[in-house]
C-alpha cells in the first residue's frame, strides 16, 4: 500500500501570467497549478527541492503528497511538469487533487522477469506491446511497477491483460483479451515489421541474454505508413 511520505509547503499565486510566475520563479521557487474534481484551478508557488524529491521517490509521479497552501491541507499527485532545456531545472508543476476514497487512472511501469524459454531453447524475439500499463485504483494502491514472469512462454505464445497478476484493489484499464508480450520467429517478426502502419517503438529486454523486439508505451501512437 502507497503511504503518503512527501508533505510539500506551497504558498497562493494572485497573479498570473509570464511576469509574476518570472518573478516566482527568480525567487527560488516553482509556479504551479493544482486543481481536481469540482475545484477551480487555484496558481501556487512551490519548493524546486520538492518538485525533485517527487521525482526521485519510488512512485515518481505517482506518489502521493500532502500539499498544504496557506494552511489548507490536501492531497495531490503530481500531475506534470515541464523544465527548462537549458539548464533542466523544473519551471513549472501541475498537481491533481485527489481523495482516498476516488479511483483515479494512472501509468506504471510494466516490468518482464524471467528468460522465455521461448527464446531461450527456440530462438525466439521478444515482443512487449506496453512499457506502461494504465492502472485504475484508489491513490493509497498505486503500485510502483506491474510485473510477469515470461519464463514459462514458448515460441509463438502470447501473455494477456486477463493473466497479469494484480495487487488487491488494482486494475488494468484494457480489455482483458489485449495482448502485452509475445515470444515471435525472427522471421514473423520481420515481416510484421514491414506491415505499413505497424507500431515501432524501443526494444525491451527479458532477462540476462534475452533477445529484444520493439515494444510501445501504452500512449504510443501507430507509427506512419511507409
Amino acid at each position: 500500500m502507497t503511504t503518503t511520505s512527501i508533505t510539500i509547503q506551497a504558498s497562493a499565486r494572485t497573479a498570473g501570467g509570464k511576469g509574476p510566475a518570472g518573478r516566482v520563479r527568480a525567487g527560488g521557487k516553482v509556479p504551479a497549478i493544482v486543481y481536481g474534481p469540482g475545484e477551480k484551478g487555484r496558481a501556487i508557488a512551490v519548493e524546486a527541492k520538492d518538485i525533485r524529491a517527487i521525482l526521485h521517490s519510488p512512485l515518481g509521479g505517482n506518489t502521493v503528497v500532502t500539499l498544504t497552501v496557506d494552511g489548507h491541507t490536501q492531497l495531490a499527485l503530481l500531475k506534470s511538469f515541464d523544465h527548462d532545456p537549458m539548464t533542466r531545472g523544473v519551471v513549472h508543476a501541475d498537481f491533481y487533487s485527489v481523495s482516498l476514497e476516488r479511483p483515479i487512472t494512472v501509468q506504471v511501469p510494466f516490468v518482464l522477469t524471467g528468460k522465455s524459454k521461448g527464446i531461450a531453447n527456440e530462438g525466439g524475439i521478444l515482443r512487449q506491446i506496453f512499457r506502461s500499463l494504465p492502472v485504475v485504483t484508489t491513490p493509497d494502491k498505486i503500485p510502483a511497477k506491474i510485473e510477469a514472469d515470461i519464463t514459462g512462454l514458448g515460441l509463438g505464445e502470447s501473455l494477456h491483460v486477463r493473466e497479469l497478476v494484480l495487487p488487491e484493489g488494482v486494475a488494468i484499464k484494457l480489455d482483458g483479451s489485449q495482448t502485452v508480450v509475445s515470444i515471435v520467429a525472427p522471421e514473423k517478426d520481420t515481416e510484421a515489421a514491414k506491415v505499413p502502419g505497424a507500431p515501432e517503438a524501443k526494444a525491451a529486454p527479458a532477462g540476462k541474454d534475452a533477445k529484444a523486439a520493439p515494444a510501445k508505451d501504452a500512449k504510443a501512437a501507430p507509427a506512419k505508413k511507409k
